[in-house]
């Protein structure tokens, strides 16, 4: 059964579609090393679903940085369809897919845009970005240097060497103005490894 932690069940419709188109492309475009129904679940859709209650996202604008696949964008929008989500990836291929998948989902709340995030920030504002294996909190922060002021909240997805790389970002980030609020660690079913969400509260935000 790909049922797990009584929260991510591919078995619904939605996300049954979602993991067969991702599965399906990944035969010929590189998205995901992760291939076995349960660790698709949990790896891809329970990570991706655990902001969810963490932090407010409803009527929320919310990007997600190098979308990719549609992690975590797209079981987030597909869970909490008042929230405003935009994909961003500045890799063509990877835009086309993405905006096949949210017409194939009918996500009304999704927009895809193939650019640099830091471009579409630059003329645009939103409450949270999220970003997930993109790169380091360090090199994700500078990535947003320029237009810190056009997010309220920087959510990072790690793994479990999570403080160390806070650790050795955490002048980079006090420098731009980003102040780590929360972490919230949590651990995937069946020995899959922890997570972590680290959430910023970031320049935009400041006295919001």
């Amino acid at each position: 059964s790909a049922f797990l932690d009584g929260q991510a069940d591919l078995r619904q419709p939605g996300f049954a579609q979602h993991a067969l188109l991702v599965l399906a492309k990944n035969r010929v475009m590189n998205l995901t090393a992760i291939l076995a129904a349960k660790e698709v679940a949990a790896k891809h859709y329970l990570d991706s679903w655990r902001l969810i209650g963490r932090l407010p996202l409803m009527a929320r604008k919310v990007l997600d940085l190098g979308s990719g696949a549609g992690f975590p964008g797209i079981p987030l929008a597909a869970a909490e369809p008042n929230l405003s989500m935009t994909l961003v990836d500045s890799v063509e291929k990877k835009g086309a897919f993405l905006l096949e998948c949210v017409g194939a989902l009918r996500l009304k709340n999704v927009r895809v845009v193939t650019d640099r995030a830091e471009i579409y920030l630059a003329t645009h504002r939103v409450d949270v970005v999220l970003v997930r294996a993109v790169s380091s909190v360090r090199e994700n922060v500078r990535t947003l240097r320029k237009v810190r002021h056009s997010l309220k909240y920087l959510v990072m997805y790690k793994g479990s060497a999570w403080s160390r790389e806070a650790r050795a970002a955490e002048r980079e980030a006090e420098r731009l103005g980003f102040k780590l609020d929360t972490v919230f660690e949590h651990v995937l079913p069946g020995e899959m490894g922890a997570r972590a969400l680290l959430v910023y509260r970031a320049p935009g935000g400041q006295g919001g």
